[in-house]
């Protein structure tokens, strides 16, 4: 009896422990899905682009697929990667922050810069969007471009999310980052299927719905599509910016450069008077404006340096396998 005792009570103990593990997963994961909210809000803005142009019902299908490898950049290349960074080289999160910063910054800023100075462009871009003679062939290049992007974003969401969990534990790490990786990439990408289906949904009720308020409403939301695509178009580029400009403030702070972080905090408590909302407005506008500035820099740099670089070292290879 006395042993059957101990055992209810190694139980017992083994269950306290278990569910304290759960507890400090899911402060975690909290506290990391909230310090990656700007990544994440660029990613559910920036995926719709991927879909449009094509036949309704390949739209489905084609978020699955980058859903799909959204899921295996996260859980099976960057969730180890990360572990292994954080055992063996933590001193690299705060670069390797600052590079994924750089690239948010500069694709915010080049949007911007192609916005304001419309030109031509026939290079077929990295994610084929200008090649057009095969649907089949456009539909794959679409889906490997938004992987790729995924996964710089994926990456930034992800070593964010190691950056914020204070657990020293390898295995309540990994937790954590399987469920910030998971409801990330559930939430944005079941965001994304509701916003491109939107048409569909208010073209049938147009047709079908019984009251006529209920077909105007309808009329409505097919008619308002193209602007919330464009406003979600601004909004994805804002964070961009802003995620890309705060990301490297935050970085070069841990690294040892105050300045930066400490100039913006002091320059916006005396704009807001340091409350609340207010306050956090005043950073992240020049967190924006540094991004933007500092993206403009990188345009020069990764259009002729890097990206001839780039189709150097893989164009020839991707041209043979086509």
């Amino acid at each position: 009896m006395s042993g059957l005792l101990a055992l209810l009570d190694d139980v017992a103990g083994i269950a306290k422990v278990a569910a304290a593990s759960v507890d400090d997963i899911s402060v975690a994961a909290a506290k990391a899905g909230t310090k990656a909210a700007g990544v994440v809000i660029d990613d559910a803005a920036v995926t719709p682009k991927y879909v449009t142009g094509f036949e309704p019902a390949r739209e489905l299908p084609i978020i699955w697929r980058i859903a799909r490898g959204s899921f295996i950049n996260k859980l099976v290349f960057l969730l180890p990667a990360a572990l292994l960074l954080s055992a063996f080289a933590p001193w690299l999160i705060p670069p390797l922050l600052i590079l994924g910063g750089s690239y948010l910054c500069f694709e915010g800023a080049e949007k911007i810069v192609h916005v304001l100075m419309p030109h031509d462009d026939h290079s077929g871009g990295p994610d084929g969007s200008h090649d057009i003679g095969d649907p089949m062939h456009l539909e794959e290049e679409k889906v490997k471009g938004a992987i790729k992007t995924d996964f710089i974003l994926s990456a930034e969401i992800m070593v964010l999310s190691l950056s914020t969990i204070d657990n020293p534990s390898i295995w309540i790490q990994a937790a954590t980052l399987a469920v910030v990786g998971i409801a990330v990439t559930v939430g944005v990408y079941g965001v994304v299927a509701i916003i491109v289906k939107m048409d569909d949904l208010g073209l049938w009720i147009s047709r079908n719905a019984a009251l006529g308020l209920t077909r105007a409403l309808g009329r409505g939301i097919v008619k308002g599509m193209p602007w919330l695509l464009r406003l979600l178009a601004i909004v994805g580029t804002a964070a961009m910016l802003w995620v890309g400009g705060s990301i490297i403030v935050h970085s070069l702070h841990e690294m040892g450069w105050h300045m930066p972080e400490d100039a913006i905090k002091g320059l916006a408590k005396s704009l807001s008077g340091g409350q609340g909302f207010a306050n956090w407005a005043a950073i992240a506008l020049m967190d924006f404006v540094l991004g933007f500035l500092y993206g403009l820099t990188l345009i020069p740099i990764g259009t002729k340096i890097v990206a001839p670089l780039w189709a150097a070292l893989f164009g020839g290879a991707k041209a043979k396998a086509h």
